[in-house]
């Protein structure tokens, strides 16, 4: 089984389609842990109302809100985790329906996995969000005019899945292309580090923190981009004021790491 870790804060409606299109997996062996970092009663309205119909389990982990707190949360989520194997999404990004099925296909013993992601423009994010249920046939077959009108900023790595080797191996530790949005490791290896820094609080860069302290164990990070792709809707930017700070405290481990 995999455990999927579903980080979110007070956005039920993409919260909706995020869940929704993870109960049209093509593989059903894995169970949800949402990550609630405060959020209000709305956002448990909408899990208690999907929970009854979904395929699979869900735990809903909640901590009260005193700004952004993500990484605590996160290390809560993984103590309750229940499978071996553990898959780190955002609740603002909508899976494709051989999303777990490519994250298994790619999990391996000493590796951890950065996926990819879709970025969706404004108006294509309002429009799904209005969308009674996610339909992701109903997405697909619109995708090249998505493309074209600029509506999405990738189009192949949807339409081609590349499949496992060693060219998805990063020979070493590099910023580009971490999205705590989806990410993926062993439970064992997320507990030898004690998980995420929980001193970084605020929004950044706590998910580079976590995949530079993964590889610092010698762990091999894969590339996930070309299979594992998410649809991240369009959203106003973070407050950003620790961004600075928790980017020099990564910085700091790296720099000990090296001398």
């Amino acid at each position: 089984m995999i455990s999927i870790l579903l980080a979110t804060y007070n956005w039920p409606q993409a919260l909706k389609l995020c869940l929704e299109s993870l109960a049209t997996q093509t593989d059903l062996d894995f169970e949800i842990i949402i990550a609630d970092d405060g959020s209000t009663k709305d956002t448990l309205e909408v899990i208690d109302l999907l929970k009854p119909s979904m395929p699979v389990p869900i735990t809903h982990l909640w901590q009260a809100d005193q700004g952004f707190r993500k990484t605590r949360i996160l290390n809560q989520a993984i103590e309750a985790a229940n499978a071996d194997y553990l898959i780190f999404l955002d609740g603002d990004c909508i899976t494709q329906p051989d999303f777990v099925a490519r994250h298994r296909q790619l999990a391996q013993a000493g590796h951890l996995v950065t996926g990819s992601r879709v970025l969706l423009n404004d108006a294509l994010s309002k429009q799904l969000l209005a969308w009674p249920k996610w339909d992701f046939e109903k997405f697909i077959g619109s995708l090249l005019s998505y493309r074209l009108s600029g509506d999405i900023n990738k189009y192949w790595p949807l339409k081609m899945k590349l499949g496992d080797g060693s060219w998805r191996n990063y020979k070493k530790f590099v910023w580009r292309r971490i999205k705590g949005c989806n990410m993926a490791c062993w439970k064992a290896d997320a507990q030898a580090i004690n998980g995420f820094d929980d001193s970084m609080t605020g929004w950044g860069h706590e998910d580079a923190d976590f995949v530079f302290r993964l590889q610092s164990t010698g762990l091999i990070r894969k590339s996930g981009s070309w299979a594992t792709e998410v649809f991240h809707l369009f959203h106003r930017i973070h407050d950003q004021s620790n961004a600075a700070e928790n980017a020099r405290t990564v910085r700091k481990k790296i720099l000990s790491k090296v001398q």
